[in-house]
């Protein structure tokens, strides 16, 4: 136990003491904190060679279609407004390069008295205000058009109103499959699952590397004769595999508090947004505990491949290339996931949701977002754990056996002079 404890500290503390590690998380932390205030920061930027108060020039046939779209911009508020000018349209575009305006709006009158508008500006790239004052001229032109008609007004704002349309969730198998996720669980669980998933991939893309990595450096320097001496391979293994999984916690640990402290700070800014799309606070906190544990079952499973495939390659170069296994799987299991927040209950993720491989965040996703019953999470879990343990039983033969490997490999096939290897010990 003192051995595997001091092969367990010296990983992690080793780990976290590196440079490429703290540079990594500064690096992490300052793109959250540039992240939050991207707003703040653009700003800066944006007012730099431009007006304060962004206007746009309108040059009208008709005054009363001006006042009209004057009134229905300030009800709407508007990031811009409008200014009647008195000058010829070409001077009207001479001012916008010279960005005295942000564009140039000249409405015309069409023989049936209605209005028709052609906007001017030099940013094709920025087309918010077109939109509005599209929108805005289309509310004018219907209002005009149906006095012309001599219909009246509260008959058309009818017709337009958008029809009333709710959609409601029924379990299946009718009132024996569990209660109905609301519209706001559903949104808070489509939102977490967005994040753990991202973790989950970035920590096994990133520390499964780790572990490969420092297992292959071992090998290089010569270190592991040494270890192997005086600890067995095994508690190596798990010693590598938990140092570095209490590693990626810190640092995952660190990343969620900082997010968590700048979104408590930046709430009432966040509030419609953030907090409207992800609707975290309305997520039941068994989804939390799902969370935890698939995370934790993905990272031991796809760790303990990356530390086997780690104890095969003598050279860090070819770490990339055994490691490519693992990355597929993972990346399979990423598309897979993410093809499935938009259709949860396919038979597609319900399959591969019990496949060891994806189920960390197939069955994750669909615990999220659906309410399947208890039993096959249940199910899940269990064909995860025994994968794992088993993989971990074979996977110990084959790192004890690989470890005294050295020379060039980059194939599987060297799994079994691994295997052949450990049974002569």
């Amino acid at each position: 136990m003192n051995k595997f404890m001091t092969v367990f500290l010296h990983t992690f503390l080793s780990k976290l003491k590196a440079k490429s590690f703290l540079i990594t998380t500064v690096l992490f932390l300052l793109f959250i904190f540039i992240a939050a205030n991207i707003s703040s920061i653009t700003s800066l930027f944006d007012s730099e060679g431009e007006p304060e108060e962004q206007t746009v020039a309108v040059i009208s046939e008709d005054q009363t279609i001006f006042e009209q779209l004057s009134e229905r911009l300030e009800i709407g508020e508007s990031n811009f407004q409008v200014d009647a000018v008195d000058t010829s349209l070409d001077m009207a575009k001479e001012s916008v390069t010279e960005g005295a305006y942000l564009g140039v709006l000249h409405i015309t009158m069409s023989n049936e008295g209605l209005p028709e508008a052609t906007y001017y500006t030099d940013d094709m790239m920025s087309m918010t205000a077109e939109a509005k004052l599209s929108q805005e001229l289309e509310q004018i032109k219907i209002a005009m058009a149906t006095n012309q008609a001599g219909l009246d007004q509260e008959i058309i704002s009818s017709i337009y109103e958008p029809m009333e349309f709710n959609t409601e969730q029924i379990a299946a198998g009718g009132t024996d499959g569990g209660s109905i996720k609301t519209e706001e669980e559903l949104s808070g669980a489509r939102g977490l699952v967005y994040v753990i998933l991202f973790l989950l991939y970035f920590a096994v893309i990133s520390y499964g590397n780790m572990i490969a990595t420092d297992i292959a450096n071992e090998k290089t320097s010569r270190v592991m004769e040494i270890l192997i001496s005086s600890s067995s391979p095994v508690n190596q293994m798990f010693a590598k595999i938990l140092g570095v999984g209490l590693l990626g916690l810190t640092q995952m640990a660190l990343f969620l508090g900082v997010g968590y402290l700048i979104l408590v700070q930046k709430q009432e800014e966040l509030v419609g947004g953030f907090f409207e799309v992800f609707g975290l606070s309305e997520i039941s906190i068994s989804t939390f505990i799902y969370a935890i544990i698939f995370f934790l079952l993905g990272y031991f499973l796809y760790a303990t491949m990356a530390a086997v495939l780690g104890s095969l390659v003598s050279r860090t170069e070819d770490v990339q290339q055994m490691m490519m296994p693992v990355i597929l799987l993972i990346v399979a299991a990423f598309m897979i996931s993410m093809i499935g927040l938009s259709n949860p209950g396919s038979q597609f993720v319900t399959i591969s949701s019990y496949i060891p491989f994806f189920s960390p965040m197939t069955m994750f996703l669909r615990a999220g977002m659906l309410d399947i019953p208890i039993w096959e999470i249940g199910l899940s879990i269990l064909i995860l754990i025994v994968t794992i343990i088993g993989m971990a039983l074979i996977g110990a033969r084959i790192y004890r056996g690989g470890v005294l490997m050295y020379g060039s490999s980059t194939s599987l096939k060297d799994i079994k002079k691994a295997l052949q290897l450990s049974k002569k010990e």
